[in-house]
């Protein structure tokens, strides 16, 4: 069983930054990719980016590419998401997800645990 509890969400300016973190409990940690998703309410769930699990790959979503940067420890069972620049459209709840193998996948059905969210607000 791998349980994730996020952490530094908060509100922001537009124009600031915010880091998100991910601690993981559990074995399965090591060996598995890791991901970050948003959702705004009303709307379905949204990569935001993902990290293979020796942390030399990631992927990004377009609207968040050079803004935002992805980092694990896997020392620590730790993923981070750096969110620099932030637009009033980053607004949403985050996710932090653990993959089902070491490989990034941009789909929700790629993970199989997910934290319970951190809520991001930026004003404008």
């Amino acid at each position: 069983q791998v349980q994730l509890a996020e952490s530094g969400g908060g509100l922001a300016q537009a124009g600031g930054s915010l880091r998100l973190s991910c601690a993981a409990s559990g074995r399965a940690f090591s060996g598995r990719a890791m991901g970050w998703f948003r959702q705004v309410p009303g709307k379905e769930r949204e990569f935001v980016a993902a990290i293979m699990w020796s942390g030399r790959s990631t992927n990004y979503t377009n609207s968040v590419k050079g803004r935002f940067t992805i980092s694990r420890d896997n020392a620590k069972n730790t993923v981070y998401l750096q969110m620099n620049n932030l637009r009033p459209e980053d607004t949403a709840i985050y996710y932090c997800a653990a993959g089902e193998t070491q490989f990034m996948s941009v789909t929700s059905r790629s993970y199989d645990y997910w934290g319970q969210g951190t809520q991001v607000t930026v004003s404008s």
